[in-house]
């Protein structure tokens, strides 16, 4: 601003008469604390273009790197009273070790012999099964034999049918013949007649011939008789023939009837014995449960359950065990607005709570304490705590973690993305803006 006013020089002047004003622009120390002010602002400036590694900061766990691994409470499968100890906290234990042994406190299991009784009643249920089986069998064969007597008789009547109907065409015949001898019978009386009256025959020969024509006419009654005798035969004999399919389907019906009355038995008898078998194996399994066993090697943590005379519902936790084989992870919670620049295999450093680590963000190669790890996975879902899950295991590249590491202790982890000045930091982070999306070299080489 340009001084083109004499005001300012008239007032610079006026405050020149006091000796107050005279003595405080006089001191030299005032040139150098603007000297100083100036300096401290060159040198932000310079600060503010140095670089700046941009980095996603996350707090967790140590934990393992499988499910089998971690830390797992020991349940009770039934539920049952407390009555003796095996281990104490603190033990080692192998799989199959007993911990604990505990009694029956369900009235339907108070049995001692529940099993072997069990099994008594599966035995004597097959044997009924069998005894069916043999019904059966016996049916089916009484059945197949009253076929066959069927089929016997079916065509023993149908001969006596075919019989009857050849007797009836022999009585035809003869019928035809006896009615071919009455008409001779009648020719010759009549010309005995004839030949009587002419005087050329004695009477004698004309009662002969008249009792010949009657002997002939009876014989026709008879062969008549006959013939309706055989028709009647015919129609018994097919009569029989319904008869017997009536009678031998009543039998076979009724074997049949007996025969899917056993099948029924014989499918409620297996049905029987699938629920007995099935009880038995329950109540053979419902025994091994008694001994509470480790799933696998590992240290008993803390009992969860105490005293003996104490009764435990079933699925209730007893004992916490710590595997004794595992392998250790970390498990960090980052931020949502972080979550898509992380990727699986991405290198984290990472430091442990009780390790001495002096990190100087931005320039890892100085950095002391830290140890080398790789993301394996990273959870999809976020949790209670409004960040998403990662779980982080050792970069078998770098230097081992320390053996000293306890589960559950808690860790620290650090992911350096991409490097900007610092002023486009301060400035980010005012403005909320999530870091930079970070490509590392192994990605770009293979999207390459």
């Amino acid at each position: 601003m340009l001084n083109l006013s004499n005001q300012n020089s008239a007032q610079q002047h006026l405050l020149q008469r006091y000796s107050a004003v005279k003595n405080l622009s006089n001191r030299p120390h005032y040139k150098v604390l603007n000297r100083i002010i100036l300096s401290l602002c060159l040198i932000l400036i310079i600060v503010l273009f140095l670089p700046w590694t941009q980095n996603i900061s996350g707090s967790g766990a140590i934990t393992t790197l499988k499910p089998n691994q971690r830390p797992q409470m020991v349940n009770s499968a039934i539920a049952g009273r407390i009555e003796k100890w095996y281990v104490q906290e603190g033990d080692y234990v192998k799989k199959g070790d007993t911990i604990l042994f505990i009694s029956e406190i369900k009235e339907d299991y108070f049995d001692p012999n529940l099993v072997q009784n069990t099994e008594k009643q599966v035995n004597a249920k097959k044997m009924a099964l069998q005894s069916y089986g043999g019904k059966i069998s016996a049916l089916n064969a009484q059945i197949g034999a009253l076929e066959g007597e069927k089929s016997l008789k079916h065509q023993q009547a149908k001969n006596k049918v075919r019989q009857s109907l050849l007797k009836i065409k022999s009585d035809s015949m003869d019928l035809e013949a006896v009615k071919t001898q009455l008409k001779i019978a009648n020719t010759q009386f009549e010309r005995a007649v004839q030949l009587n009256k002419e005087g050329l025959k004695p009477l004698t020969d004309v009662e002969e011939k008249r009792m010949k024509q009657q002997e002939v006419q009876a014989k026709l009654i008879t062969q008549e008789n006959k013939l309706l005798t055989g028709k009647n035969e015919l129609i018994n004999a097919r009569l029989e023939i319904e008869r017997l399919s009536a009678e031998y389907a009543e039998k076979i019906s009724k074997s049949s009837s007996d025969k899917y009355t056993a099948l029924s038995n014989q499918f409620d008898a297996e049905a029987q014995v699938s629920k007995l078998e099935n009880q038995y194996a329950n109540y053979s399994i419902r025994n091994g449960m008694y001994y509470i066993k480790a799933p696998q090697d590992g240290y008993i943590n803390r009992a969860l359950q105490s005293g003996l005379g104490e009764t435990i519902k079933e699925g209730a936790p007893i004992v916490s065990i710590m595997p004794a084989v595992y392998d250790l992870a970390v498990e960090t919670y980052v931020k949502p607005v972080d979550l898509t620049l992380l990727k699986k295999g991405e290198k984290i450093r990472v430091w442990f709570d009780g390790w001495p680590t002096i990190v100087f963000s931005g320039w890892p190669d100085m950095s002391y304490g830290t140890f080398g790890g790789k993301i394996v996975a990273i959870e999809n879902f976020i949790s209670p705590n409004g960040k998403y899950r990662v779980l982080i295991a050792p970069d078998k590249a770098e230097d081992p973690w320390p053996k000293q590491l306890s589960i559950g202790s808690g860790a620290q982890t650090i992911a350096l993305l991409e490097t900007v000045p610092i002023w486009f930091e301060v400035w980010r982070t005012l403005n909320g803006f999530p870091p930079n999306y970070y490509q590392s070299e192994k990605a770009a080489t293979e999207k390459k």
